[in-house]
């Protein structure tokens, strides 16, 4: 592909790629130049020539000399949409899911209910990228725009033809979800996090958003979880924008949840859905994982899946790895899970989910991130004391900060306090009794922990398994 097949204007150059660091530039590279929160890009033109750029699309009035100057308001948005040109084609069903909580399960479910309907299907997300054969690690929610990009163009070359994704209010905010059609997106919910980087709930809500006004296709449907206290406003935005709307839950149009009754290994669901009431055992435990579920079914729903279909294979889904997972039964009888929880109503939709299957007591091991929105902190501490009977409060993955400044930050009332992650979870083991249940929250499927600039060996499971052993 030459340059000028993707810019007015453009020279007979061939295009090899596209960038972000000037390190991965080769000759025939198209480099985006952009001010980051620590890092700006535009000081790097230079170097970026110097490697083989051919052209720089950066905001107008950075100076560029010996490669073409593409320039915009929205540099971002403009890299994103050539890189997508050049990487193209991709799957042929594509829907994107955003709130802060569930992402990554709604994604996962999803790409689980097109595999059950015959399709060839594929997720990507905080799990990174997942098929019915593999899972491949991409190290962050919502990758840059170029990875992203490339991993979705590679799946079709493999006969992906339904992808879902995770779009991350940081990826959304930064266009690294641009360019692509999205025949569908997902609204799950909307609580306090990533404050440090958004500054206010209204501008953490206002990139959520973007997804509905700006990525999805016109021509698109918005899948909204009814029932959150946000969901209002997504609504009347797909409405100003005339998307077709597919609600789900209590307060569902598209699928109606009539009630949730838990048993020992998941729940009954009874449901509405074109007229006719329908009954689905889900073998997810947990009020959040019920409306996980429907979202997912609602996502296929809305691109074409079959409504009984879908709806009956709901009873087929698998746990997703690191939400809500049972890790081991401990020698005292005691269940033990692991979930991602690392929110205030995180923790309390865990612990919910949890309680209805809790004869005894339920203990609590959680921490809290460094470099992270710290106003959550003392939320979580006191969440945890609401909803658990004995919190141990731990290191997370502090990064560069003090941990036990963090941990002081916390302070939940009546916790215990035990700053090795590992001896904590063998402590909370060691204490539970044959009608307790263990949670493990604020890590999940992650495999290290993160101190200072170092990513030590760790996973949640793992440990588990070897503290009850």
């Amino acid at each position: 592909m030459r340059l000028g097949d993707l810019v007015d204007g453009g020279s007979a150059e061939t295009v090899t790629g596209f960038a972000l660091d000037h390190r991965k530039v080769a000759p025939g590279t198209i480099f985006g130049a952009f001010r980051g929160a620590r890092v700006n890009g535009e000081d790097y033109i230079p170097q970026a020539i110097a490697n083989g750029a051919i052209a720089i699309v950066t905001r107008a009035g950075v100076p560029v000399t010996g490669a073409q100057a593409i320039t915009a308001d929205e540099p971002r948005a403009v890299f994103a949409h050539l890189a997508a040109r050049y990487f193209a084609p991709f799957p042929s069903t594509v829907v994107a899911i955003t709130g802060t909580n569930g992402k990554t399960s709604t994604a996962e479910l999803t790409r689980q209910l097109w595999h059950q309907a015959g399709h060839v299907a594929a997720s990507i997300g905080t799990l990174g990228v997942t098929t019915a054969h593999d899972q491949v690690s991409t190290g962050l929610t919502t990758p840059d725009v170029v990875t992203f990009l490339a991993n979705m163009a590679g799946l079709q070359r493999e006969g992906v033809t339904h992808a879902s994704f995770e779009a991350s209010s940081h990826g959304l905010d930064q266009f690294r979800t641009e360019g692509l059609p999205v025949a569908a997106a997902a609204f799950t919910n909307l609580s306090r996090d990533h404050l440090d980087y958004h500054s206010t709930m209204e501008a953490y809500f206002a990139a959520k958003l973007r997804l509905f006004t700006e990525v999805v296709d016109p021509a698109g449907t918005a899948v909204i979880w009814a029932d959150d206290e946000w969901s209002d406003l997504v609504i009347a935005a797909c409405q100003e924008r005339h998307l077709r709307t597919y609600t789900v839950g209590t307060r569902g149009e598209g699928l109606k949840l009539l009630s949730r009754t838990p048993t020992m290994l998941g729940q009954t669901l009874r449901l509405t859905a074109g007229g006719s009431e329908i009954t689905v055992n889900l073998p997810l435990i947990g009020a959040y994982q019920a409306a996980n579920a429907l979202l997912a079914a609602g996502l296929v729903i809305a691109v074409g899946g079959d409504v009984a279909t879908t709806i009956s294979n709901l009873s087929r889904l698998q746990p997703v790895r690191g939400r809500l997972e049972r890790a081991v039964i401990a020698r005292s009888g005691a269940a033990v899970y692991v979930d991602y929880a690392h929110t205030p109503d995180a923790l309390e939709a865990a612990a919910a989910a949890l309680r209805p299957h809790t004869k005894g007591r339920l203990i609590l091991v959680f921490g809290a991130g460094g470099d992270r929105d710290q106003g959550k902190r003392p939320l979580m501490g006191q969440a945890a004391a609401n909803i658990a009977d004995y919190v141990i409060v731990t290191d997370d993955n502090p990064r560069s900060e003090d941990p036990a400044t963090i941990r002081a930050a916390i302070a939940s009332p009546g916790a215990t306090e035990i700053a090795d992650r590992r001896q904590a979870i063998a402590a909370a083991i060691a204490a539970s009794g044959p009608q307790d249940i263990v949670l493990i929250a604020g890590k999940g499927h992650e495999q290290g922990q993160i101190v200072g600039d170092q990513v030590l060996p760790f996973d949640d499971v793992q440990v588990a398994r070897e503290s009850a052993q």
